[in-house]
């Protein structure tokens, strides 16, 4: 099974939260074969922002999401 990970980031409402507040504006990093080249991307763009407590990136496990459908479907 394929590990994708998408890396993303944006403003958030609220530092403690993940929510974002313009979805519009979202800045898609891309999407990674395996976990160690996300983390390398996430920390490049996360390393960048750091004094703005109001930008967070976050790393997505789509290989999770995926998986989870199909387990539905069964």
């Amino acid at each position: 099974m394929q590990k994708l990970h998408l890396v993303m980031g944006g403003r958030v409402k609220d530092p403690r939260s993940h929510e974002f507040a313009d979805l519009d504006n979202l800045d898609i990093v891309g999407v990674f074969p395996n976990y160690a080249t996300a983390e390398e991307a996430w920390r490049s763009h996360a390393q960048r922002t750091v004094d703005d407590a109001e930008m967070k990136y976050v790393i997505v496990h789509l290989h999770r999401l995926l998986w989870s459908d199909e387990m539905e479907e069964k």
